[in-house]
């Protein structure tokens, strides 16, 4: 197995040499770098321990200057090196990249006081042992060494031991997720990217997404070795392909295609400062990238963040904010919620804050499980506690409270109902998906909210009771409409909650059970209309007739839908015994009959037999001989 541990110190406190004497490579891959004697840029290498395990360090610069860079290094590394020079004792960047460190919630790391052979080690290790204390590293393991004479790099191999057997155990069926820190050409092969792959598992053959470009992975290498499939966790090297070199950088990621929610807003804690002290736009640095993001305060202790394109985050990212002006770490922050709220009404924010902290308090921090550092699954520190590292500082900061869990009931809760490709997008573990959540039901692809399920059933059966009111000829709402009246995400979810309300859900509608339709006011016109032709079925009446009784287009139109009459053209209708009653009298005519001898069996005017033989051809009981003569059909 491959653990990931970064370095962390002042410029020139002999962080690069410690890592040769440990593993015999070469950090630094700049000549410029090997000239001026410190490191510009990440650099990489790797041991095997005596237990077989193996090291990768990402050995990071300590000059100011560079502090960006040494930031893409530790923000995805899971444990974390403290340097400090012996002869130099603790100094202005040692504090920054503590503080950096403190920000990410790191909570795995050694404490190495280096150049033994040049002073006493003492003073320097109980003066950064104080500091390191009041971090979220907390009383960690410590030790003096000598890269130059190799004293102490026995008990230093020993420390890193016992630091990675406490790293907790990467999933390897996650979805992946590698921050790029590194990208160049080979002659022949093509791009290459580097990362840390902190969860999941690449192969060769793989589809993934850049940025959101679809590409493939035509290779892998980790710690010089090619592979067809590399496990986090692992330093990777990556071939792309069809991939152009200029198109990739330090701090694009590669995905997996549909898996995470790509994100310009999120709400977040912030520890070690409160909202009020940051200003409108700063840098945030997540997974081994930058941004310059702009701020929206959430009460004191949360935030919204802005940045300037779509990033694919989770609950529980750890990620770091600075000033860019003083190149100061301001505070660190982690993610709450990737998918937030629209705040549109006074006091939303206020509000807002509120149920972030009931987020933040709940049981979704889980204390068993460890952080991972901004670009993995990182978790909230000590929200609302000013910083730990401050000048005037002297308690210790709790430190994270291990990764963030996205609350099913919480999110579903909010949106009324999703379906659990959503809820995975926005990290819901698979077993979580499965399970059922108390106050969510299960309903087809949707998981509904009790609140919103009965919401829905309320508004159904009100708007059901509307349409029977309101249209008495059509008292049938169709289930798309009742979908849109209600709410609800899918016309799919109509029958289920329709027949929880009981209703009586057919042929598309959507009604009370037994339901007719009526006439209304113009009922008592349809029943003369009935008894008219009750007794001579034929007489069919006039229009002015028709509108004496109130039967207007809708209404007849109604009558018909409810199978009390058959209309043959517009306002000529019979009961529907009707056409059968014709027959019987068509039957006993002379066969082929013409029109006037239809007219005269049926004892009816021209204006209604032509629409009536018309109407019984269309049925197939009668059809044309000649232009003049009809036959009934055998």
């Amino acid at each position: 197995m491959m653990h990931i541990v970064a370095t962390a110190g002042h410029v020139d406190h002999g962080k690069s040499r410690l890592v040769r004497r440990l593993t015999g490579m070469e950090p630094d891959r700049w000549a410029e770098e090997r000239r001026r004697g410190m490191t510009i840029d990440l650099g990489f290498a790797w041991t095997a321990l005596d237990s077989g395990e193996r090291v990768a360090f990402v050995d990071v610069p300590g000059h100011e200057r560079f502090i960006g860079n040494m930031l893409a290094g530790l923000g995805p590394a899971p444990a974390v090196l403290v340097v400090v020079a012996a002869d130099e004792g603790w100094r202005e960047q040692s504090e920054e990249h503590l503080e950096a460190v403190d920000a990410l919630g790191l909570r795995h790391g050694v404490l190495v006081v280096t150049r033994s052979d040049l002073a006493d080690p003492a003073p320097a290790l109980a003066q950064a042992r104080e500091r390191v204390a009041r971090s979220s590293l907390g009383e960690c393991e410590a030790l003096a060494v000598s890269a130059e004479t190799g004293e102490g790099i026995d008990e230093l191999r020993s420390a890193l031991r016992r630091l990675v057997a406490r790293l907790p155990e990467p999933d390897h069926g996650a979805r992946v997720r590698l921050w790029i820190d590194r990208s160049f050409t080979i002659p022949g092969a093509g791009t290459v990217v580097t990362g840390t792959l902190g969860e999941g598992s690449l192969c060769v053959g793989d589809a993934l997404e850049l940025g959101r470009c679809p590409v493939r992975v035509r290779g892998l290498q980790s710690l010089g070795q090619d592979y067809d499939a590399v496990p986090a966790r692992a330093r990777v090297a990556v071939n792309l392909r069809s991939t152009p070199a200029d198109e990739v950088g330090r701090g694009d990621v590669l995905v997996t295609p549909h898996a995470w929610h790509w994100t310009r807003e999120v709400d977040a804690a912030l520890h070690g400062c409160v909202a009020a002290d940051l200003p409108g736009e700063l840098t945030v640095h997540i997974g081994s990238g930058s941004w310059t993001a702009r701020v929206r305060p959430l009460g004191e202790q949360f935030v919204r963040l802005r940045t300037p394109e779509p990033l694919p985050l989770q609950a529980g990212d750890r990620f770091i904010l600075r000033d860019p002006g003083r190149r100061a770490v301001l505070a660190g922050a982690t993610v709450l919620d990737v998918d937030p709220p629209e705040l549109q009404r006074r006091g939303a924010a206020a509000r807002r804050a509120g149920a972030l902290a009931e987020v933040a308090s709940s049981d979704m921090l889980d204390p068993a499980t460890s952080s991972a550092g901004a670009g993995s699954s990182g978790g909230p520190g000590s929200l609302g506690s000013q910083s730990s590292l401050g000048s005037q500082g002297s308690q210790r900061s709790q430190g994270p409270l291990g990764p963030t869990r996205v609350d099913v009931a919480r999110e579903v809760e909010r949106r009324g109902a999703m379906r659990p490709r959503d809820l995975a997008v926005l990290g819901v573990r698979p077993q979580d998906l499965l399970a059922d959540v108390p106050g969510v039901r299960h309903v087809g692809e949707w998981l509904v909210a009790e609140s919103a399920w009965q919401q829905w059933r309320s508004e159904l059966l009100m708007a059901v009771d509307r349409r029977i009111q309101d249209v008495p000829m059509d008292p049938w709402l169709r289930l798309e409409e009742a979908r849109r009246i209600a709410g609800m995400p899918d016309v799919a979810t109509v029958t289920p909650v329709a027949r929880d309300a009981g209703l009586e859900v057919g042929q598309g509608k959507v009604s009370r059970p037994g339901v007719r339709p009526s006439l209304g006011a113009a009922e008592a016109g349809l029943q003369a209309l009935e008894q008219q032709l009750a007794a001579n079925p034929f007489a069919a009446p006039e229009r002015g007739q028709l509108d004496l009784w109130g039967l207007g287009a809708r209404e007849l139109a109604a009558a018909e839908a409810a199978g009390r009459l058959v209309r043959l053209v517009d306002d000529i209708v019979l009961l529907p015994r009707g056409p059968a009653l014709a027959m019987r009298e068509l039957s006993a005519l002379e066969q082929p009959f013409t029109t006037s001898a239809a007219r005269q069996a049926l004892g009816t005017t021209r204006r209604v037999v032509i629409p009536l033989l018309e109407h019984l051809d269309a049925r197939g009981w009668t059809r044309r001989v000649d232009p003049t003569h009809r036959e009934v059909a055998r």
